[in-house]
């Protein structure tokens, strides 16, 4: 269905798997990537090199690290020597608080009181190839992307950086790009739920003298 759509990579993350100590199932990816025909990032439950490996064998393009990094920084470097970097994307879930962006772990369950902005030179630091970046502030508001912390984080970090949580209109995807600076944009329930397609969002950018691929 993405796929048909127009989408340029599909991002598949089982987002309790930490916090529920599961790892993504193989299976799962493996017929996904027998499907579809584009970059899959898989992410969820992953804690160690033997889970990255096993899920780019079954098809990943791609893997999410966001908890397990937390827990040990040398998965992202290990990860990102032995695999490349080009296929280490590490998630940032951040949350303001006061006037601090923080990073929680676990599904968005557990404070780890880390600055959001030394976490993100860090793991640049380590060899991560491109940064998901979820406002935990903006998701699910439909209010659009937090165009400050992405300005912030594009500012500071020379990877990619790929902006999730708020999309509630076409013009939030314009934003992200043109304010934010986001390099790629990643949304969810507007394309479930069918409010606009893919192909319109990228006629509405390419509309707007953005390159995308239409």
């Amino acid at each position: 269905y993405y796929l048909q759509n127009g989408a340029d990579e599909i991002c598949f993350l089982d987002i309790s798997a930490s916090l529920e100590k599961r790892n993504t199932m193989l299976n799962i990816v493996r017929k996904t990537a027998e499907e579809v025909f584009i970059p899959l990032t898989v992410g969820g439950g992953i804690s160690s090199i033997h889970n990255i490996r096993s899920l780019l064998k079954a098809g990943a393009d791609k893997v999410s690290i966001n908890s397990a990094a937390i827990i040990n920084q040398k998965i992202v470097q290990e990860s990102s020597d032995h695999f490349g970097s080009q296929c280490i994307v590490v998630a940032v879930d951040v949350k303001k608080i006061e006037n601090d962006w923080i990073v929680f772990s676990h599904g968005g369950t557990i404070n780890t009181n880390i600055n959001a902005l030394k976490w993100l030179e860090k793991v640049q630091e380590l060899g991560a190839g491109e940064i998901l970046l979820t406002s935990m502030d903006k998701d699910g508001t439909k209010s659009g992307f937090d165009i400050e912390l992405l300005k912030v984080a594009t500012n500071i970090l020379q990877i990619p950086v790929i902006a999730s949580g708020g999309v509630g209109t076409k013009e939030h995807f314009f934003e992200g790009v043109f304010e934010g600076g986001a390099s790629a944009l990643l949304a969810a329930s507007v394309f479930h739920f069918n409010e606009f397609s893919i192909k319109e969002v990228k006629q509405f950018l390419s509309n707007k003298n953005i390159k995308v691929r239409l």
